[in-house]
């Protein structure tokens, strides 16, 4: 019974040590206070819902970092990102929406904070809702879409995102095939990457890296956000106060929130995200109806899709899932994501080395991981012996070769024109055997959300 109770008094002491070490952390956050006279709000649901923007303010940054992330130009003083993060109400769950900048909108009638002038509910894009009118009309606005209540409010710029990354000590982002983009200056060859806060500020802005735009942009930004959590739940941060009190001084000291949220309901999601890993955030992209839907006056616009947001947003509402659940965790090692499924290669296997039997082997390994193999293992040159494994394939099944490398670490690819679609592996002393892959999953669930774990680096 003394054990017991030492050990409670040991624990409480050290709470409040805690408590006290991040008592007044929200000192320094900048306030605003969106919800000022707002009437006819949505019905409250479950769980907490945060709308988060992202502004392309750039007041702060320095003349260096304006250079070398190419931050420069006039800022637009409107939402460069919106997002609506929903916490499950019993804190074990994140659910992040992601709504297109470019999305048409209904705004309601409001006083422009640059003019004074009153204005009638007219259409819109969504960024345009806080450049004439602020975060208030932001959050009437995206409440007015959706149909979910906001309980805070959290604005983000260029720098407080930059300090952010670098407090958490940087984020590992990896790529399936490089990426550069010259408005930005992204340039990042394909694999695993560790950036800090102005390279992922890179990496969330471009826009110009393929045919996708804003929503290949908006899988990116997913994918960071994921990333981050990955760092922040893994490092230790949320276990130690004051470590948590440095990253979030460093963080908060940039940011614009409501007057709601403050040190109480920080220490409490904080201690909530403890049992955080990757796979309790999961991702969605609002559905989209029409990529380019014109408005007179405005352009080109991103229309909903009214149908599929009604039930999106009704799933936030009501507090459930919108990723489907995942199948149990299987034993071994987790399959590397590729983009070709393994079942559409077709691969000749020729033994490199002196080891009789290897290339029947590794024929058989490569079946079984649903490669489409021969069945029929060959000898390689007489005489001649491969010290590192080798795939030759032909430029146009680039795709599938790359697939077929994420079986064999380590391999050599070399193209060659002319072979056709059967890709030749020349096994070689350094074979060490196949990695289980899979293809990239192209169905989830009824809103296509995807989980942490599923985007972060494997």
């Amino acid at each position: 019974m003394r054990m017991a109770t030492t050990l409670s008094v040991v624990v409480l002491a050290a709470g409040g040590i805690g408590h006290a070490v991040v008592t007044g952390l929200d000192t320094g956050i900048s306030r605003v206070d969106p919800f000022k006279d707002m009437k006819n709000r949505p019905q409250a649901g479950h769980g907490m819902n945060i709308l988060v923007v992202g502004t392309d303010g750039r007041d702060r940054i320095t003349e260096e970092e304006r250079r070398t992330y190419r931050l420069g130009g006039e800022p637009c003083h409107c939402t460069d990102t919106v997002m609506l993060v929903h916490i499950s109400e019993n804190r074990e769950r994140a659910s992040v929406v992601s709504l297109p900048r470019d999305s048409y909108a209904e705004m309601p009638a409001h006083t422009d904070l640059t003019t004074g002038r009153h204005h009638n509910a007219h259409p819109v894009k969504l960024n345009a809702a806080y450049a004439e009118g602020g975060p208030g009309l932001t959050v009437r606005t995206v409440e007015s879409m959706t149909g979910v209540k906001i309980d805070h409010y959290l604005e983000v710029d260029f720098t407080s995102f930059m300090k952010t990354v670098d407090a958490v000590g940087g984020v590992q982002i990896c790529t399936t095939k490089p990426l550069k983009d010259s408005h930005t200056g992204l340039d990042l060859p394909a694999g695993p990457h560790e950036l800090n806060g102005g390279e992922a500020l890179q990496y969330v802005r471009a826009r110009h890296v393929d045919g996708a735009a804003d929503i290949g942009r908006i899988q990116r930004q997913q994918k960071f956000l994921a990333a981050l959590v990955d760092r922040i739940t893994g490092s230790g941060v949320l276990f130690n106060p004051v470590r948590f009190r440095q990253v979030a001084t460093t963080t908060l000291g940039s940011v614009r929130a409501d007057e709601g949220f403050r040190t109480e309901q920080m220490l409490a999601l904080a201690k909530a995200m403890r049992g955080f890993t990757p796979a309790s955030s999961e991702f969605v992209s609002v559905p989209i109806g029409d990529m380019s839907f014109q408005v007179k006056g405005i352009g080109s616009t991103v229309k909903w899709d009214a149908p599929k947001a009604q039930k999106l947003f009704q799933s936030l509402r009501e507090d459930r899932p919108l990723a489907p659940a995942r199948p149990p965790a299987t034993q071994g090692p987790r399959p590397v994501d590729v983009d070709v499924a393994p079942k559409t290669i077709r691969v000749q296997v020729y033994n490199g080395t002196r080891t009789d039997g290897l290339g029947g082997r590794v024929d058989a390994a490569l079946r079984g991981a649903g490669f489409d193999t021969t069945r029929a293992p060959r000898t390689a040159v007489a005489g001649r012996q491969h010290a590192r494994t080798l795939i030759e394939y032909d430029p146009g099944w680039d795709r599938s070769a790359q697939s077929l490398a994420a079986a064999l670490p380590g391999a050599e690819l070399r193209p060659v024109k002319g072979q056709g679609g059967t890709l030749r592996v020349t096994v070689g002393a350094d074979y060490k055997g196949v990695t289980p892959v899979r293809a990239r999953e192209t169905q989830k669930g009824q809103f296509e959300a995807v989980t942490g774990d599923q985007v972060v680096c494997p």
